[in-house]
């Protein structure tokens, strides 16, 4: 069975699948073939990160050809940070340790030679939603999975915007509270900061006093109606709104597809969150503010489907 390797590389973990290539489920998703999961291992070091992606792909092609009688014939990796698709090299990675690391040539050799596709994380997730998930009827959408950060992809046309050199979608680094807290890329009040699941259990912990406390912690709270958590909450709705309303304003999309984290919050997030933004446009049209729908297999979904996209290029070349 002619099948790929799809890989989702985080900064804490690692998910992988066989993807077949010849088959699809009636909804026209990939059908993984086997899914499995590795810890990435960071506190090793960028180079040991490095090895430990190339390892764990070798597994899978050792397994894929003990298994179906043939080595994957294509692969897909989905990797954080700033990443140069057309080149094929990680650039950035805070989270991995990351600087210009060669990665699709490195796991092309390591894979015997077969095309591999290297794509962001958060664009590739997005992709997998354009196409099998959430806004699969929508032409124009906006990604925006709220987790540890905040990022975005852009859906134009059943394709996402890299931009003109790989950080397009960032909506995360757009400022929103000008005097808020230090941001991971060294300027103050970005939505990150403010808004995402690592942000609310910050807010949260320091609240309630517990320092274990997360952003799912403060959710069950707002749900209970517990007042401090409600404040936690609305603040970074309402950060959350703002950024939401310039990223609109400027892309147009028929869609907003929240999810990550905090979108897990159900109604408790998309009810107030939806109303945030209705407040304040002006101008703008309202766009659907929907739930996810691939939760965190998108990324590994996403990047089976790069690799079979570069199978039908290759077929149509």
């Amino acid at each position: 069975m002619r099948h790929v390797i799809a890989l989702d590389v985080g900064g804490t973990g690692m998910k992988a699948a066989l993807v077949g290539v010849d088959t699809a489920s009636p909804d026209g998703a990939p059908v993984l073939l086997h899914e499995a999961r590795r810890p990435t291992g960071r506190e090793r070091g960028p180079d040991a990160v490095v090895e430990t992606v190339l390892g764990f792909a070798a597994e899978l092609r050792a397994l894929g050809a003990a298994r179906y009688g043939a080595p994957a014939a294509a692969a897909g990796v989905a990797v954080p940070g700033i990443v140069d698709e057309r080149a094929g090299r990680a650039v950035y990675a805070a989270n991995l340790g990351w600087r210009d690391v060669p990665l699709r040539a490195l796991l092309s050799e390591r894979l015997g030679g077969v095309p591999v596709a290297l794509g962001h994380d958060v664009r590739t997730g997005g992709l997998a939603e354009g196409r099998i998930g959430a806004g699969r009827d929508a032409d124009r959408f906006l990604f925006v999975p709220l987790g540890t950060g905040i990022a975005g992809a852009i859906g134009i046309g059943g394709r996402i915007e890299a931009g003109a050199h790989g950080g397009a979608g960032e909506i995360g680094h757009i400022v929103v509270r000008p005097d808020g807290p230090e941001c991971g890329c060294g300027r103050r009040g970005c939505l990150e900061a403010v808004a995402s699941a690592a942000a609310v259990g910050r807010d949260w912990a320091a609240v309630c006093g517990d320092p274990l406390a997360g952003a799912a912690d403060a959710a069950k709270a707002v749900a209970s109606g517990d007042e401090r958590a409600r404040a936690v909450w609305q603040r970074a709705v309402d950060a959350l709104a703002d950024g939401l309303v310039t990223a609109l304003t400027l892309l147009d999309p028929q869609m907003l597809i929240i999810g990550g984290g905090l979108a897990e919050a159900g109604d408790t997030l998309f009810t107030p969150l939806r109303e945030a933004v209705r407040r304040r446009l002006t101008f703008q049209r309202l766009p659907s503010i929907v739930p996810a729908a691939l939760g965190d297999a998108a990324g590994c979904l996403g990047a089976g489907l790069l690799a079979r996209d570069l199978l039908s290029t290759e077929v149509t070349a």
